[in-house]
């Protein structure tokens, strides 16, 4: 590290927090001006808005446009250099435009896996805190309206709910299959069955057990077991961004629960998980983008490069949303959407570097 890296580097992450700062508050503002009705309306506590719901909004959002900021502010402090002719000063001193670059890729490595921290593991935990607010003051109370559920909730053990109940969570015509093979071993059936909150159990009520073995079959009917099942409450409630409250371990334990059940939905989690990991390398690919098509002195200015690179920098983040969309709906992979504007947008980057003159 020289003394000119140290330069480079200390402008980059300086340059990087002002341009957050500023969007942040913009969007602050915006989101404010939207839900103020929303926490007259139900009264929401203005500590619980401060606390709860600004500022744990605020790192979701900064670390939300972390790329796009990472290449605006890469292609303002480039271009001002470049303005001054500091760049061409650098490059006529012997330093390699891949030196050059060091500095840049440092600090967006640094960004890079700051990043990876925050989003798999700190804004999750921020998120939950943030999305149970708005729940409660933003968003309509939540019904639970599905008809005609099943749910594989062990290896050969099928659930079957005609519906339920959320405020007081019970499920009415249960059903519980036990299946080995193709031939049914075990039915029961019940009329509901309750959540018992302090056994942490399910009350099963007005039950049929079927036990099948063969040609022999037997019948034992109940009024009321307490049973454990591998399905809770928690299965029916709201489900609102549920994905953006997952730490890592926690998004991976529910991809692999909604796989064991066969559930519709688990490409928006899969979707989640890649891209938290597709992120940080976004950063350093425009990063690198943003130093390339900046580092030329323009005629037009500074202004003038600085709008392209926005202009650049949406282009990948509508790109990104289309493909996820797409994968959402279960026609592309989703490793394939949350990693291809990232392999297009290295393409570019590497038809940019060959502009550039030796």
């Amino acid at each position: 590290m020289k003394l000119l890296d140290w330069y480079i580097l200390k402008r980059f992450l300086q340059t990087y927090i002002f341009v957050v700062m500023v969007i942040v508050l913009v969007v602050v503002m915006i989101d404010y001006t939207e839900k103020v009705d929303n926490f007259h309306k139900t009264n929401a506590p203005g500590n619980e808005i401060l606390w709860d719901y600004y500022l744990n909004f605020i790192p979701y959002w900064a670390n939300y446009i972390s790329p796009l900021m990472v290449f605006i502010a890469t292609v303002f402090l480039t271009s001002r250099l470049a303005a001054r002719t500091e760049i061409i000063a650098i490059l006529s001193s012997g330093v390699s435009f891949v030196r050059l670059l060091f500095p840049y890729t440092l600090g967006a490595t640094v960004l890079a896996v700051l990043t990876y921290f925050m989003v798999n593991y700190v804004i999750p935990k921020a998120n939950k805190t943030r999305i149970a607010f708005e729940i409660k003051y933003i968003n309509d109370a939540f019904t639970y309206s599905n008809r005609n559920v099943h749910l594989k909730i062990a290896p050969n053990t099928y659930a079957y709910l005609e519906s339920y109940n959320n405020m007081s969570n019970t499920g009415y015509k249960f059903t519980l299959e036990r299946v080995e093979g193709n031939q049914l071993k075990q039915k029961l059936s019940a009329d509901h069955i309750e959540w018992d909150a302090k056994k942490k159990k399910w009350s099963i009520v007005d039950y049929r057990i079927r036990d099948i073995n063969g040609m022999h079959e037997t019948l034992t009917p109940g009024s009321r077991i307490d049973t454990t099942l591998n399905l809770k409450p928690d299965d029916f409630s709201s489900n609102f961004n549920l994905f953006e409250t997952l730490t890592r371990p926690e998004l991976n334990k529910y991809i692999d629960l909604l796989k064991s059940r066969g559930s519709d939905g688990v490409e928006t989690y899969l979707l989640e998980k890649y891209s938290r990991d597709t992120r940080p390398f976004a950063i350093i690919i425009l990063t690198i983008i943003g130093v390339i098509m900046s580092a030329r002195k323009s005629r037009r200015g500074v202004g003038w490069q600085v709008a392209l690179g926005f202009i650049l920098a949406f282009t990948y983040l509508l790109f990104f949303m289309l493909a996820k969309g797409i994968a959402e709906s279960g026609n592309l992979n989703p490793i394939i959407a949350v990693w291809l504007p990232n392999a297009i947008f290295t393409a570019i980057g590497v038809l940019l570097y060959n502009t550039i003159p030796r």
